[in-house]
Order: C-alpha cells, then structure tokens, then sequence
C-alpha cells in the first residue's frame, strides 16, 4: 500500500483550492466531478514532486460529509493504491480494520473501485488499484 493523496473535507472547494494554490503552489488537476454514491463533490490537485490533495466538499443537504464538517474543515482520509482492492479489503479486515464500504465504483476514479475502511486511532483510509481520475485537465 503506498500513498496517493490526502484528502480534506472543505465547504467550498473552489476556495480552498485557491489557498493551495496561492500558499502551497499546487494546481488542479481535475475538474470537479460529483460522487453520487458518497454525494460529495471531488477535485484533485497536484504538485511535482508531491503526492495530490484531494478535495471533497458535500453536493447535497443529506451528504454524509455535513456531520464531518460540523467539527470543522480538515483531514478527512488518506488515498492509498494497493495492487487489488478486494485483496487488501480482506488482509485489513485479517488485521481488525473496519470496513466502511464495500468496493464499489467511484466517479472520481473514472468507475473504477473504491472501498473505505478505518483503522482505528481516527484514521479512515480509502482503497483503490487504478491510476485512472476523471476529468483530467490538460497541461
């Protein structure tokens, strides 16, 4: 398992994504794209050298992202590639993590499958085994 990005829960990620521009010099590298499934809106945004941000904002008035945002904005998950989503979805539950989601298809990665589990200590991790994001921006 290695790591993809962070994500970070945001009310607005048009703004927040103008704060890592401006202070961190990342730049989208996506178009927002809605995920009906977990009813939040996602971008990504990269960096050479760096891994992505991945921002995540609530598309709609019953997105389970509101009681998260009700904390506060902040780390929401880490974004992990392994080679085989179901695969590791069984060694982590072998090891007592808790599986949130099932694998299912996930619109920022183009349909390819997602899962999320957390590990316990407030760490929520998402799975996936693609390279694949929707709605790349040219360079």
């Amino acid at each position: 398992m290695d790591i993809d990005h962070v994500c970070i829960a945001v009310r607005n990620i048009d703004k927040t994504g103008e704060h890592l521009s401006r202070f961190l010099g990342y730049s989208a590298k996506t178009r927002k794209v809605t995920n009906t499934r977990q009813k939040v809106v996602v971008q990504f945004y990269q960096k050479p050298g760096s891994i992505d941000i991945k921002l995540i904002e609530p598309s709609s008035k019953d997105s389970p992202l509101i009681p998260f945002l009700k904390k506060g904005e902040g780390l929401h998950h880490l974004g992990m590639k392994v080679d085989k989503v179901d695969k590791a979805l069984n060694e982590l539950s072998d090891l007592g993590a808790i599986i949130n989601t099932q694998p299912e298809p996930g619109e920022a990665f183009d349909d390819e499958q997602i899962a999320f589990t957390y590990l316990g200590g407030g760490l929520n991790i998402e799975i996936f085994d693609t390279d694949k994001r929707r709605d790349l921006l040219t360079s």
